[in-house]
């Protein structure tokens, strides 16, 4: 059966009501909610940045490790050079042994430098290394103190919002499609979620800009729907609006 004009404004103004009581209990548990989402990141980009740094760590290590061994091959090779020498019949196997031993302690101390500075890149990621797992253990304390005091408020108001949630479902139900569409739009526009307000003191509740004497008069009369110019909220009479969800 078709609603009249009045009926849905009624169904509207208690849709309203209840996602007004909705949006007050969810107000009780104010930026918690965000507050434990902006952890949960931040603990999640921590936890991926000392990854990083573990793997870089390891590399670094890796890296001085092979050094070494070049080290040691170099060293090595110097002394095989070494004892060559004694066995060279010219000049140009003295020289060319010579050279050989001169790449190999060119090599040494490259090898030597690539180490320094592995090992000072290893003790300023060793240090963020320590700050970032410092800043992880504080995150995840205060994660633990923020999840226990958003599970106490939400245990406390849980039942009412669902309570409130099947109410607002079933008023819903009630609304046609299009002006539900509308009234969802009007919801999401404004910060106080409220889509449909009363006159009050001669003014929208919403804007709190006036409403003209002839307009609030066919508000009453209840033929059509009307939205507040300023606004754009639908508007309801004193009426309609002194009834409770």
């Amino acid at each position: 059966m078709e609603q009249t004009v009045e009926q849905k404004l009624e169904s509207l103004w208690t849709l309203q009501s209840i996602h007004t009581q909705i949006d007050k209990i969810r107000q009780v548990r104010g930026e918690l909610p965000i507050e434990v989402a902006d952890l949960e990141d931040e603990i999640a980009g921590l936890e991926t940045r000392l990854e990083k740094i573990r793997v870089e760590l390891d590399d670094l290590e890796d890296s001085i490790v092979t050094r070494r061994n070049m080290i040691k091959d170099s060293q090595a090779a110097i002394k095989k050079y070494e004892t060559q020498l004694n066995e060279v019949k010219n000049n140009r196997e003295y020289d060319a042994i010579t050279k050989e031993i001169e790449i190999q302690g060119l090599e040494i101390q490259v090898c030597e430098k690539r180490i320094k500075e592995a090992e000072f890149e290893i003790s300023n990621k060793t240090e963020a290394y320590e700050k970032t797992q410092s800043n992880l253990e504080f995150n995840k304390a205060e994660l633990e103190i923020k999840k226990q005091e958003l599970d106490t408020i939400t245990a406390e108001t849980q039942v009412e919002e669902d309570s409130l949630l099947a109410k607002a479902e079933e008023a819903s139900a009630k609304i046609e499609d299009r002006l539900q569409l509308v009234y969802n739009k009007l919801r999401r526009s404004f910060r106080n979620g409220l889509a449909v307000v009363s006159i009050e003191r001669d003014s929208c509740s919403g804007c709190h800009n006036k409403i003209p004497p002839q307009l609030q008069s066919e508000i009453r009369q209840r033929k059509k729907i009307i939205i507040c110019e300023h606004c754009g909220r639908i508007l309801v009479d004193e009426m309609i609006a002194s009834v409770e969800a």
